[in-house]
């Protein structure tokens, strides 16, 4: 794709959703990173119906740290995988209290040290919390980028490596939110929704709907 087209692309995107923004709810840094671990292999709207409870019993490192791994299973059970993920929030407000004085560190290196905290989860952490221009990938982003042509790629890393060459340097700051929305509700992975799709001219996936 050439550099015009995706120029295009992000123009009407930012049109369509001109206050892109993560459908996670939280109110501090803290809270944003226990949202995005909570979030793998969740939805978001199921993350949501937790978080309320365990926010108001823990708003902070210490106080996540001192309702102990067994507290925190119970608050989020809900959820997949929330024995692990309990013992990663357990262990990362450990850590954040020993460490960072209690503050989500900045560095990406410092992210990634965290239990349960990967590529995608510091990408995340640094363009919502601290601005920077990352595209974290996930499975709606992946598809959407290779659907419309954007990118070609196997994976979700080379994605984002493509993605960060492509996408204008205007627009690097709220990429990952204006495609992870666009393809959390237009192109989905089953029923794309041709019909209502802003970028649809631009489009180079082959099986899209005639309009």
């Amino acid at each position: 794709m050439t550099p015009k087209k995706a120029e295009q692309i992000f123009l009407a995107l930012s049109k369509s959703i001109p206050e892109p923004r993560s459908d996670l709810i939280f109110e501090n840094n803290f809270q944003l990173l226990v949202a995005v671990t909570l979030s793998a292999q969740s939805t978001d709207k199921a993350v949501n119906k937790v978080t309320p409870a365990l926010f108001e019993s823990a708003p902070n490192p210490e106080k996540m740290y001192g309702l102990g791994v067994e507290k925190i299973s119970s608050l989020i059970k809900t959820l997949g995988l929330f024995n692990a993920k309990a013992n990663y929030l357990f262990q990362t407000s450990k850590i954040l209290i020993q460490k960072h004085n209690s503050k989500i560190p900045s560095l990406r290196r410092d992210l990634e040290s965290l239990p349960g905290v990967g590529r995608k989860t510091a990408g995340v952490i640094l363009n919502i919390a601290f601005n920077q221009p990352e595209i974290p990938v996930d499975t709606h982003i992946f598809r959407l980028s290779n659907r419309l042509g954007l990118v070609k790629a196997k994976t979700t890393a080379q994605t984002e490596y493509q993605l960060l060459e492509i996408v204008p340097a205007w627009a690097l700051k709220k990429a990952h939110h204006l495609l992870i929305l666009h393809g959390r509700y237009v192109c989905k992975a089953k029923n794309w929704l041709c019909g209502s799709c802003c970028i649809y001219r631009f489009c180079e996936f082959p099986d899209k709907l005639r309009r």
